[in-house]
C-alpha cells in the first residue's frame, strides 16, 4: 500500500518540514480499548504488535533515556497530558523498537528539530498501527519539547522529535515529552548541520545519530 508523507508546518511562515511517515488505516477494524485506540495501519516497519491500552500502567509516570552515538537524552513523559502518546511510545521502547535506530532528520531554519522514530531512516517507515492527537490545546513548542509528527489531524505513529531551540508552529502536533538532560547533546547535534538534502536548512545531520537503546525508568 502507497506511503504518505507526514507535514509539519510552520505557523508563521510556509516552510514544510517533511516529518515524512506514512499512515493509513488498514482494513481490519481496531482492538476495542478503553481511553485509547490503536489502529492498524501502514507501514508496519519492524513490527512489535498494536498496543492494548492499560489505564493503570499509563497513568504511571517515567523518564526515556535514549543512549545516542552523540550521547545520552533524556525526557520526562507527560503521562497525565497525553496518555495515549506516552503509552505507546512505552510499548515501543520497551519492545525494542527504537534500538539500532538513527535521527534522520534535522532542521536548521526557522524550524529548529530533530527528528526521529522510523526504524527505516527514510522518513517514511511507522509502526502498523495510528492514533489519535491529544494535549494540542494551547501547545507551545520551546526547546526540549518532544513531540508525534505526524501526516495530518489523528495519524500518529513512531516518528517524534525534539525541539532544540524554541520554535514557532501551529498546535498540531502532539507534545508527550520534556527534556530534563541531553539538551547539550541535541544543540551539538545541531551545530555540526545537516546536508541541504531536502533544501536549505533540512537534511540528514552531519553529526551522525544512531539510537542503541531506550531506557524506560520509573518517575
Amino acid at each position: 500500500m502507497k506511503r504518505k508523507h507526514w507535514a509539519l508546518l510552520l505557523a508563521a511562515a510556509t516552510v514544510p518540514l517533511t516529518l515524512a511517515t506514512t499512515v493509513q488505516a488498514a482494513s481490519a477494524a481496531p482492538a476495542l480499548q478503553v481511553g485509547c485506540t490503536y489502529t492498524p495501519a501502514v507501514p508496519a516497519d519492524n513490527f512489535k504488535g498494536i498496543p492494548v491500552f492499560d489505564a493503570v500502567k499509563a497513568a504511571k509516570p517515567y523518564r526515556a533515556t535514549l543512549r545516542t552515538k552523540q550521547g545520552d537524552i533524556t525526557f520526562k513523559a507527560l503521562t497525565a497530558q497525553a496518555p495515549c502518546t506516552t503509552f505507546s511510545f512505552r510499548f515501543l521502547a520497551e519492545h525494542d523498537y527504537f534500538d539500532r535506530t538513527h535521527c534522520h532528520r534535522l532542521t536548521t531554519q526557522r524550524i529548529f528539530v530533530l527528528q526521529c522514530g522510523d526504524p527505516t531512516g527514510t522518513g517514511s517507515g511507522g509502526p502498523g498501527y495510528s492514533f489519535p492527537d491529544e494535549n494540542l490545546t494551547g501547545a507551545t513548542y520551546p526547546a526540549g519539547t518532544v513531540a508525534m509528527a505526524n501526516a495530518g489531524p489523528d495519524t500518529n505513529g513512531s516518528q517524534f522529535f525534539f525541539v532544540w531551540k524554541d520554535t514557532k508552529l501551529s498546535p498540531a502536533y502532539t507534545p508527550f515529552g520534556q527534556v530534563t538532560g541531553g539538551l547539550d547533546v541535541l544543540q551539538k547535534i545541531a551545530a555540526a548541520g545537516e546536508d541541504d538534502q531536502n533544501g536549505p536548512g533540512d537534511g540528514y545531520p552531519a553529526l551522525r545519530t544512531d539510537i542503541r537503546n531506550v531506557k524506560i525508568t520509573k518517575g
